[in-house]
């Protein structure tokens, strides 16, 4: 077997765990804010709730990211072109400006 085919899916495994965590994020925050709804009392323990949510959305979106990086950074090492590397550069740029912004969120949002 040739080792480039098994780092290719090496990275392709660590990209679909990243999106995983997200989804299971997702599914755990969405699940969470409706059951928060249809209980029909909104008050400071319902603002509560959905702030954890939120801050715990936001956990499962970091997590998800990082890993989506680290399948990029193995795709190129696997690939290494100019052009691989411009996209990764892009996709590792945008990604840590979000990461950068959810996490400051988490931190205010926390205090």
């Amino acid at each position: 077997m040739d080792v480039w085919i098994l780092v290719d899916f090496v990275a392709y495994a660590v990209g679909t765990a990243g999106m995983g965590v997200i989804v299971w994020g997702s599914v755990r925050a969405l699940s969470g804010f409706f059951l928060a709804e249809f209980r029909g009392r909104h008050n400071s323990d319902t603002t509560g709730a959905l702030e954890r949510l939120r801050l715990g959305f936001g956990a499962y979106l970091l997590l998800g990211l990082e890993f989506m990086v680290a399948a990029d950074i193995i795709h190129t090492i696997a690939r290494p072109d100019f052009e691989s590397l411009i996209v990764l550069g892009a996709i590792v740029a945008i990604r840590t400006v979000i990461s950068f912004f959810l996490t400051r969120e988490m931190r205010i949002s926390d205090r």
